[in-house]
């Protein structure tokens, strides 16, 4: 989808915008002909590594916005005046939300809700996308998560993403806002940092493939998740603001695969048994770690048209593949 020249061109903001999804949906809305603004707490003197990997770091416009100062998500409107906000800020690891709960509420919570104040009292209708989190189920005993499974977060993280994602519900309903959130699971790509067990993963098995002699220490290899490709993901956030109603979606491959499948697709890539290479260590077992996490996205598929393409396979190869980006 391009914009006629007879119409002006949208406007889109990316709270978020030098991450792995930022990246990924800068590049997607370029593509479709919108003007594209990026925001940092530090615009100035941001990494934008990701964005220059992609070859549109100087296509994407970055200003400063702290979603914890409510001033700052102001001007920020005030100058790139969006038709559409992407919320992909906040702290995203599971496992640094033990070590800093307070932040990591705060990040989310806090900035969740003074972009919803933010938009509620802009002069024009602003659509507001949030990233939620596949973490807020908790465990569902195996059983796939949809929309309508009650949360059990299990962690300061999960807590944090069920509390925003509680607070854009009641925009919606109170105040008649088009803000949908996106209940995202686990999605890769080559821009993951190293702190996600996916690029640990990858890293670990280049460097031994290269002749390291460590062994790489990981947590529970039984646990199950449903790992996607972040670049068909990003696909599925600006659909579901192109629609006339405002609903909430599960985002999911709907296929769980044990993190032992991961780690061994990884390393047969290499030719190495990495039965070798990999042993279990208490130090990464967190407190509380569902053992299964599945998804039901049918509720994508059958309002979006978006299903994911992507296996775990493929995921892996994509992520051994710097072209693939």
């Amino acid at each position: 989808m391009t914009f006629p020249q007879s119409q002006p061109r949208r406007v889109a903001l990316i709270c978020g915008v030098s991450g792995q999804d930022g990246t990924y949906l800068a590049k997607l809305l370029l593509e479709k002909g919108y003007d594209v603004w990026g925001t940092s707490r530090d615009a100035q003197g941001g990494g934008y590594r990701n964005l220059q990997a992609l070859g549109i770091k100087d296509q994407v416009r970055t200003l400063v916005m702290s979603p914890d100062d409510f001033r700052t998500i102001f001007l920020a409107l005030k100058r790139c005046r969006p038709d559409e906000i992407y919320y992909l800020a906040g702290q995203s690891s599971v496992g640094l939300s033990f070590e800093f709960p307070a932040e990591t509420i705060q990040s989310t919570v806090q900035g969740v809700s003074n972009l919803l104040e933010a938009v509620r009292h802009w002069d024009t209708p602003i659509r507001l996308f949030l990233a939620g989190s596949s973490e807020c189920f908790g465990d569902t005993q195996g059983h796939p998560a949809d929309e309508h499974t009650p949360f059990r977060p299990g962690s300061p993280y999960a807590t944090a993403k069920a509390a925003a994602h509680w607070l854009a519900s009641n925009y919606r309903d109170a105040y008649g806002l088009f803000v949908c959130t996106g209940i995202l699971f686990n999605h890769e790509s080559p821009l993951r940092p190293e702190r996600f067990v996916t690029r640990k993963i990858v890293s670990a098995a280049q460097r031994i493939a290269d002749g390291s002699n460590e062994k790489l220490l990981l947590g529970n290899l039984d646990i199950q998740r449903d790992w996607g490709w972040a670049p068909e993901y990003v696909d599925a956030m600006w659909r579901m603001l192109q629609r006339d109603v405002a609903e909430d979606f599960v985002i999911a491959t709907g296929q769980s695969t044990p993190l032992r499948t991961f780690v061994e697709e990884t390393f047969s890539c290499f030719d190495l048994d990495w039965r070798k290479h990999v042993e279990q260590s208490q130090a990464f077992m967190r407190p509380t770690d569902p053992p299964v996490i599945a998804a039901n996205p049918l509720k994508a598929e059958s309002l979006l048209g978006w299903k994911a393409q992507m296996g775990v396979a493929e995921i892996v190869r994509g992520m051994l593949d710097p072209a693939i980006m």
